[in-house]
């Protein structure tokens, strides 16, 4: 590590994006601590913040071309995990999901979380050549392929909510290859009409919860639903933003709804309206500002990036980020149905931040070589 700092002077590293990372980390630390002060979580995601910075700072030092280069086999470490995951006896079981791994002196580890970043970096190497023409049927049922391998896996687990945040992975890497408008049209035209009937088709042989459909009524239909019931999460977190008003609750635990245990899993999926009901209207926007100009610096890096791996590695991350940003928001506004989507940076939990931090680290190690021929 030290003779690669030696070879890259630190003036090309963003520093703007490290510290707006961690800043957002930092205002999640809070929130994850005002709501449950009496559990060891806001710890736990401090060492997590030392852990991910290393991990971040190897990556960024490190040049990006040669990880691509090694993608094929970081991919197939990735389905390795996966794998695992499934193997009985090895794969721990929480909520309903067989998802996680115990990793010893680490604790659970998460490589659903971690195996986007392969799917980034394969989908990359395949489609990083200079491109003239759109892309070719073949090219996108080998794009689809790489994503539908981890998707399944991850499907089998059951993690519905983690396999839908691959998706926007694939998006980005296709439109910016250029795929034909007219398939554009014909994938949309078949999401609306097959996706009813594998819904009712999953609902039928169990695949489907009923709870899961429950949730997806309370967006529907809020009016006929139970808030004491399947809308209980829904509901609750709607209270809990409207708790903030413009500027908070400012530390009254008293009526706060996530200190009074009344909003399920405030660290995680609801930790956005644990930050409304304790920084209100102005720290929500703040909030929202700060991701915004982080993206915008990473839309900057693959404007500037010496080449189309390296831009599409980006783009990648930053498609799958918006789209998780939107997903966690809306969970709590009560605009979409709970999935169990992270808000990145934010929620609790060590996999979710290596992992964020690893992403990010690639980021800037495409901005740091951006002078780079």
């Amino acid at each position: 590590m030290v003779a690669v700092l030696e070879k890259r002077s630190l003036r090309d590293f963003d520093w703007l994006i490290a510290i707006l990372a961690i800043s957002i980390v930092c205002f999640g630390i809070w929130q994850i601590y005002n709501a449950q002060p009496e559990m060891n979580l806001w710890q736990k995601q401090i060492i997590g913040l030392v852990v991910a910075l290393v991990a971040m700072l190897g990556i960024a030092f490190t040049d990006y071309r040669r990880i691509v280069d090694a993608a094929p086999v970081i991919y197939g470490i990735g389905l390795f995990l996966l794998l695992l995951v499934l193997v009985p006896g090895l794969g721990v079981k929480l909520n309903g999901q067989t998802a996680w791994l115990n990793i010893p002196l680490l604790g659970r580890f998460q490589p659903s979380e971690f195996v986007k970043i392969p799917v980034v970096l394969m989908l990359a190497k395949y489609f990083g050549e200079r491109r003239t023409s759109s892309l070719t049927f073949k090219e996108f049922m080998i794009a689809c392929a790489i994503l539908g391998g981890p998707i399944g896996l991850i499907m089998l687990e059951p993690d519905a909510g983690q396999a839908i945040t691959y998706l926007p992975l694939l998006a980005v890497i296709l439109f910016l290859s250029g795929i034909k408008v007219r398939w554009v049209i014909l994938s949309i035209l078949a999401v609306m009409i097959f996706a009813p009937i594998a819904f009712w088709v999953g609902v039928k042989v169990g695949k489907i919860k009923p709870y899961q459909v429950e949730r997806i009524n309370v967006i529907l239909d809020p009016e006929n639903a139970d808030p004491r019931g399947f809308g209980y999460h829904t509901f609750q977190s709607i209270i809990t933003v409207g708790k903030g008003g413009l500027t908070g609750i400012k530390g009254d635990t008293e009526t706060s709804q996530s200190a009074l245990k009344f909003l399920p899993e405030p660290h995680s999926d609801f930790i956005f309206a644990v930050a409304a009901e304790n920084t209100g209207f102005v720290g929500c926007v703040s909030l929202l500002l700060a991701y915004a100009l982080l993206l915008s610096r990473f839309i900057a890096g693959a404007r500037d990036a010496p080449d189309r791996a390296g831009m599409l590695v980006i783009m990648a991350v930053v498609g799958g980020m918006i789209f998780q940003i939107f997903m966690n928001v809306g969970m709590a506004l009560g605009f979409l149905p709970v999935i169990g989507v992270p808000l990145p940076l934010m929620s609790a939990g060590l996999s979710a931040i290596l992992s964020t931090f690893i992403a990010i680290g690639f980021v800037l190690s495409v901005r740091m070589r951006r002078f780079v021929n």
